[in-house]
């Protein structure tokens, strides 16, 4: 049975401490629905309504183009280890872009001012719904640890390499929409 609470309790900040992966979900009215995995290394719960991600450079933007049009997101938790159990948080959100005062003080504040290769931007979350659900489908997963992957990416593009591939692919959405990415 699903249940609502208006903020996030220490009994689910615990749940969410012990996840090692999450889900963003977001769109616009006449956009693709996005949902995309995160590790829960970049992940903060900052209040009991509020959350933000350290976002480092994929393949695209998706994200970021829906906060600009639009700003509905929702982070999914599911626990893949242990008692089943779903967690959801709705609400609005917002991107802080990496050369704004906003986003140095919060990466030295929730995240010891350590800013890995590729970090694009901080998404900020306000929380106006927490809705929890069984989980009884959702299968048991052993974890095995983080890929190196996106690590050696960042490491092989380099500074330069990573704006680069930026201004190719992150500056508008699969729809068309910009992502304000170098937006002032």
């Amino acid at each position: 049975m699903a249940k609502q609470f208006s903020s996030i309790d220490d009994r689910l900040r615990d749940f969410i401490a012990r996840q090692h992966i999450f889900f963003t979900a977001s769109a616009t009215a006449a956009s693709r629905v996005n949902i995309s995995p995160r590790e829960t290394l970049c992940l903060r719960i900052i209040s009991p309504n509020t959350a933000i991600y350290l976002d480092r450079t994929g393949s695209g933007n998706e994200t970021s183009a829906h906060m600009k049009a639009d700003g509905r997101l929702t982070i999914m938790f599911c626990a893949m280890e242990g008692p089943p159990m779903i967690l959801r948080l709705y609400g609005r959100g917002r991107i802080i872009r990496r050369p704004s005062p906003e986003y140095r003080e919060l990466l030295y504040t929730h995240y010891d001012g350590d800013e890995p290769l590729g970090a694009r931007q901080i998404v900020w979350l306000d929380i106006d719904l927490v809705q929890t659900s069984c989980g009884f489908g959702v299968p048991l997963f052993n974890y095995e640890g983080e890929r190196p992957s996106l690590d050696n990416w960042a490491n092989a593009k380099g500074p330069d390499g990573i704006e680069e591939y930026w201004r190719e692919k992150n500056t508008v959405s699969m729809d068309g929409l910009p992502t304000g990415l170098f937006d002032d």
